[in-house]
Formats: structure tokens, sequence, C-alpha cells
């Protein structure tokens, strides 16, 4: 099989560095972003690094901390900015964009192996979540980690799977023990992070496709039993257990919050009121498999759209049967097909969910594209401008944002206006529920007002600025007797600047 040409390396160089633009230029839009991005700083400024805080008293006891302690270790590097919160998750990105051409090359071919990480990073959800403030892209980090190490010491020396088909590599059938060692333990180490990431779900995704695999083809358990288990599970008891204990002994209830609410009644209960943080994402049942066709588009529905042509096509056929002959072909399947099928019966979800099914769909998709190119080279162009389709939307819509920043939820222009005026000491008031992104852009300066409140501070003669919900701005004003006109607007706010006793705003 011949090896990828430039065009493909090229196509992956450009691709990857293209979100740092975007991480640059779009601000933080709430709520999920900056509520993390929030949780990053508190984290790098108290340096409090076995609670996440959620506000002021409140722990955050909805993830574990491996993606706050990396943010916040970037934030106290790059700074307190956008970029800096976003940078883990693109490293995250890149990393497992790596896994899969370090791992596939000996397993398949250079060519598969490129063409995984292209449609891995050009998947609409991976390429989004990889400039995003998200504990998602570390999750996928491990079960990709784990899912290409399994595959690598199922098919190295000594495996029991087939280690090579035609056209394939015999690197992995001759590889070192030393090396297959290392893929070994990388099981483990991906399952330590995702313990770490987000808790018991990396677990099962993780496992659940060896297992899977394992009941059609008994050649794996051999594979499974050569892992090194007790000392796997050793290191990742070592690395994750001592930041659970230390959590629950400095927040007592996490532990009962997190592993029965955040892991049981969030999936189970579709009106689940538990939530200490949010509220429940309520979905029609089998909503999941829509978020799976956004979350992999276009390749999700390239790959509908092959299978389609197949019942007419010769040449698409022996395409997909050289997919579906695969010797890892059911394990890919299990990766990719596992978290959409387990959360078909979920109502509380997000399409965030199927970040770790994309590098197994990634895996079989790739093949299905090397197959069909070389059945029809005049396809292979456009398969490289598929893959420019969503860096391209997503680099306008970024650029669209940065010049109209507030098109969406966002305060970061509201802040920075009350923050760069002439007196700073002026505080920052919302009469709503303190938003997220206010909170960050402030440094936790802003604070939250109720109406008796701001009566009180009318009547002292307390200089401030105050932002008011559009929908009660003219009614709030009114009420405070003054000539007031906003100084600043956003999508959700009107600003209002009280001169206090320094100006002659006020009235006695």
């Amino acid at each position: 099989m011949p090896q990828p040409n430039k065009a493909a390396w090229l196509a992956l160089a450009a691709i990857l560095p293209v979100p740092l633009i975007s991480m640059v230029i779009v601000p933080f839009y709430d709520t999920s972003e900056p509520r993390y991005a929030e949780i990053a700083r508190v984290m790098a400024q108290t340096g409090d690094w076995i609670t996440p805080w959620f506000s002021d008293g409140v722990p955050f006891w909805g993830k574990p901390p491996v993606s706050f302690w990396a943010q916040a270790v970037s934030m106290k590097m790059l700074g307190f900015t956008e970029f800096a919160g976003r940078f883990p998750s693109w490293l995250c990105f890149v990393l497992s964009c790596a896994l899969l051409i370090i791992g596939l090359r000996p397993l398949k071919s250079a060519r598969v192996a490129i063409w995984a990480a292209i449609i891995y990073s050009t998947c609409t959800l991976a390429y989004i979540s990889s400039g995003a403030v998200l504990t998602d892209p570390f999750l996928a980090l491990g079960t990709t980690l784990s899912l290409v190490s399994f595959a690598r010491a199922a098919q190295g020396n000594g495996g029991s799977v087939p280690a090579c088909t035609a056209g394939s590599s015999n690197a992995a059938a001759s590889q070192p023990e030393g090396g297959m060692q290392r893929w070994r333990y990388g099981v483990f180490a991906g399952l330590a992070i995702g313990l770490l990431a987000k808790g018991p779900l990396a677990a099962l995704i993780i496992t659940a496709p060896i297992t899977i695999w394992s009941l059609f083809d008994p050649r794996v358990r051999q594979a499974t039993a050569r892992l090194p288990w007790r000392s796997g599970l050793a290191l990742v008891a070592l690395v994750t257990i001592p930041w659970y204990i230390a959590a629950e002994i400095k927040t007592p209830g996490f532990i009962d919050y997190f592993f029965v609410g955040e892991h049981y009644r969030r999936f189970l209960d579709p009106g689940w009121a538990g939530d200490l943080y949010g509220s429940a994402h309520r979905r029609t049942y089998g909503t999941i498999w829509i978020y799976w066709l956004q979350a992999s588009f276009p390749w999700g529905l390239l790959a509908l759209a092959v299978m389609a042509g197949a019942l007419r096509s010769d040449r698409l056929r022996q395409a997909l049967r050289a997919v579906y002959t695969e010797p890892l072909f059911g394990y890919w399947l299990s990766s990719a097909l596992f978290t959409p099928v387990f959360f078909t019966f979920s109502a509380n979800i997000l399409w965030t969910y199927l970040l770790p099914s994309l590098a197994g769909f990634s895996v079989l998709a790739a093949i299905l594209a090397v197959e069909v190119a070389d059945r029809y080279p005049a396809l292979r162009s456009r398969l490289l401008w598929a893959a420019v389709l969503v860096p391209a939307v997503v680099s306008a819509g970024s650029a669209v944002m940065w010049i109209r920043p507030d098109l969406r939820n966002t305060e970061r222009e509201l802040v920075r206006y009350a923050m760069r005026q002439p007196e700073p000491s002026a505080p920052l008031f919302y009469l709503s529920e303190l938003p997220f992104s206010a909170r960050f852009y402030s440094a936790g300066r802003a604070r939250e007002i109720t109406e008796a409140e701001l009566d009180r501070l009318v009547r002292r003669g307390v200089a401030f600025y105050l932002a008011i919900p559009k929908e009660r701005s003219k009614a709030v004003m009114r009420g405070l007797h003054e000539p007031l006109l906003p100084v600043f607007s956003n999508k959700r706010f009107d600003l209002v600047e009280l001169r206090g006793k320094r100006g002659d705003r006020i009235s006695g």
C-alpha cells in the first residue's frame, strides 16, 4: 500500500494549529467554559490543589481535578486569559492525534494512521473541544491512550490476535517485548487519566470495548490475560485514590455526591433535582444519535453515504468488506458505538459525552477512506476538502465573534469597560445571578446584589457600576429616581454608573 502523500501530512500540519487562533480571539461564553475557567483561576490563585471551588464556600464536586490542575498551571504560566485556559485542551487534542498516528502505523499502515488523525481532528466535536475549557478532552486523551495501547498489546509479540493484514506492517508482530510492555502499561495509564478526568465512567468506556470484543473473539482473552493487572491496577490506585480520599476528608460528602449523584442518578433520573451546579439537561431518549451526527460531522454522514452507496456499487461493497475483515474491526466498532448506545436511554445528556467514541470511529473511517480512495482515485483530493470544512466554518465563526463578541452571552466587554474606567475602585454589581464570565473576567471582584441591597447602597451614596438585566432595566432606573442612561450594553445587561457622593447624580 502506498505511503501517505505530502498533501495529507500538510493538511494535518495545517489543521492542528488553527484552533489556536480561535482560542485567542473568542471570549468565554456562559456557562460551561467560564465556569470551568473560573474554577481553575481560583485554584491557581488560592493554591488549593485538592478541592476545586464552584463559588465562595461551595466546593465543586461534579468533576475530578486533572483538567483544573492543567488549566490552573497554564494560567500561572501564561496569565489569566482565554488562551491559557484553553491551551491544555489543545494539547490533549494534539496528543490524541499523535497516539493515533504512532499506534496505528505498525498495526495497519501509515496512510490509515495519518487519515485517522485527520478525521479525528476534523470531527466537529473534537475540533471544537480542542479550543474549549472542558474536562472532556482529558477524558478523551485517557480513553484514546488505553484504546490504542490495548490494540498494540493485543497484536504485539506473543499476542493471540492476528497481527497483520494484507498491506499492513509487520512491525507490530516483531516489536521487542519491552516495547509491548510499555503499551500494556499504557492501558492503565489511560485509565488513571480518565479516572482523574471524569471518574468511574472512564473505566466503563475503556473496558467495555475489550469485554465486548472478547465475547465475539475468544482469542482476545489471551491478549487480555497478558496485561500486567496487578502492577497496572496498583499504579492506577497509587495515582488516583489519594486525591479521592483527600477530597472527601477536606469536604465531607464528596464521595456520595460524585459516585451516586453524578454517576447514577444523573443518567437514570431524567429530572434529577440534586445537581448542585446547574440544571438537568433533559432530552428525548435516543437524542444521543442526533448528537452523534453533529459530533462526527462531516465524516459520520460520509460513512453513512458510503454504506448506502454500497447497496448499488460493487466497488463500495469491496471497500466495506475490507473494513469488516480488519482483525481489530470488532474492537474499533465497540469503541465507536459503546458510548452512544450506552446513552441511548439516558435523557440527561450533552453532546460532549460522545468525544471518547470518536477515536474508534476515526480508525474505522480512516480504513474506509483509504479503501474507497484506492478504488476511486479521483476522490482523494475531495477527502482533503472534506477535512477542511469544519476548521474553515469554525474559523469563520470565530472571526465573527471577534468582531462582535456580544452576539452571544459573555460579560467580557462589559466587565472590561467597568474595570478600565478612571476610578477602578468603584465596584461592579449585577442585579441578577452573577454570570460565570463576569466572575472570571473580573477576577472575582464582580458581585451579585439584591434590590434591597441596591437601595441601601444608593441611600449611602456609594459609587458603583450596576449591570441590570435588560428586561428590568427601565423599571430599575426609574426606581432609582436618577436621570440614568446605560454607559454600556451587551446582549443581556445594561450597565449604569452611580457616582455617589463624588458626583451630583445622587440626591441626599
